[in-house]
């Protein structure tokens, strides 16, 4: 029987827009970039016809010769850029990897120790809103007031006397490096498994700007969008100790079948992070981020922890303009085709969903190929809509400025 014959043009003008929106606005979400042309060629391959519940050589359907060679080549790929003894590919998401591991390695009320959410960690390590949270028995750790950085005596502390089965470390704003080598030794001092969630560093590791955790860690999730620039999904790094329970945890204990065309996206990012130019552009991130930082201290905001070491930053806008909440600048910025998102700074205030911050990353201006006299133009762009939020003359001023300056940058012609 044959397709219709009319294009939907409902959704493929939809599409269409949104290829516009991000060719002619900034793109500063932090967990956000552009794949490659050649990810997006795989994502939307004929693979996404195949089922292939199981695994490479024990699939539950016939005709899954090729699918298996492509899993395996993701597999291959990924242990070899970080040097690990296994991989799933399978994950569909950073938060499905991250159940999975505690699926395998964990039991239902066991005590687990992450960042507090409020100080940048992620909804999967305790959110009482999440499986995690509901599931499991999780302690927190923090930053210090001081500084606003991860206070490694506190997590020993912590550690300590919660006795917990499972340490994680890994965050979804926080600006500085992540140590994996002191939080292994507690670890070890109280008998806890080390779970590091990579989700946000995944290509600043690839690319040798952040300590690799897979020596350290017995687990190592991460999403392959974000820095990594991927395709959406998700992957777990393990020891081979781990490995079965892993594998078995994400099927069939949690997902169904694999998305084969996802994999063969995440194969093809795999190896475009092995290319020795990643390194370069995870350099770059890293400097634009600290140029970006550098330009709006200068204009005015309070920069958490007083920079950043990483792909992102977190302003506290109080001291910008105190009446000034993040959901508001949010909303703004969107207005001037500034896109980011509100988020809590650390004892934040604010509820969760209104926050005195927002988070700012460079992973997708970077792709672009935007360095760090761009990063000034900016910060002073996110000043100026911000100053003016009221006039939306000069927010569309502010507009028409973003579109100039991105029709110099353009991703996707």
């Amino acid at each position: 029987m044959p397709w219709p014959a009319d294009n939907d043009s409902a959704v493929f003008d939809l599409i269409d827009a949104e290829v516009e929106r991000q060719n002619t606005t900034l793109q500063l979400i932090a967990s956000e970039n552009f794949t490659s042309p050649a990810v997006i060629r795989a994502t939307g391959s004929v693979l996404t016809n195949k089922y292939s519940e199981g695994y490479p050589g024990k699939r539950y359907y016939g005709g899954n010769l090729i699918v298996d060679d492509i899993e395996d080549l993701a597999r291959d790929r990924v242990k070899a850029l970080f040097g690990a003894d296994h991989a799933n590919v399978q994950p569909h998401s950073g938060a499905n990897a991250n159940l999975g591991v505690y699926l395998a390695l964990l039991k239902q009320g066991d005590t687990v120790m992450g960042l507090s959410l409020d100080h940048g960690g992620h909804l999967t390590h305790g959110s009482p809103v999440n499986i995690s949270g509901l599931f499991y028995n999780f302690v927190s750790y923090g930053v210090t007031p001081s500084d606003e950085r991860i206070d490694y005596d506190e997590i020993r502390d912590t550690a300590l006397r919660e006795r917990p089965k499972m340490i994680i470390a890994g965050a979804t704003a926080y600006p500085r490096i992540i140590d994996p080598a002191p939080i292994r030794a507690i670890a070890d001092e109280v008998g806890a498994l080390f779970m590091f969630d990579a989700a946000h560093i995944a290509g600043l590791i690839a690319g040798g700007v952040h300590p690799n955790p897979v020596p350290y860690a017995d687990v190592v999730t991460f999403t392959t969008h974000k820095t990594l620039r991927g395709p959406r999904g998700g992957c777990i790094l393990s020891t081979a100790e781990h490995a079965a329970a892993i594998d078995k945890a994400i099927f069939p204990g949690l997902q169904g079948g694999p998305l084969e065309h996802a994999i063969a996206g995440k194969a093809v990012a795999f190896r475009e992070a092995a290319d020795p130019s990643f390194k370069g552009y995870a350099e770059q991130i890293v400097r634009n981020a600290a140029a970006l930082a550098e330009a709006l201290a200068k204009e005015g905001f309070r920069l958490v922890s007083g920079g950043t070491d990483n792909h992102l930053l977190l302003l506290d806008l109080r001291n910008f303009d105190a009446e000034l909440t993040g959901k508001e600048a949010q909303a703004v910025l969107d207005q001037a085709g500034i896109t980011l998102n509100k988020n809590t700074i650390p004892d934040d205030p604010r509820s969760p969903f209104v926050t005195s911050g927002v988070r700012i990353g460079t992973p997708a201006v970077t792709t672009q190929g935007m360095t760090e006299p761009e990063m000034v133009e900016i910060a002073s762009l996110i000043s100026r809509a911000l100053r003016n939020r009221t006039d939306d003359s000069a927010l569309a001023a502010v507009r028409d400025d973003v579109a100039v300056l991105c029709s110099k940058f353009t991703p996707y012609g």
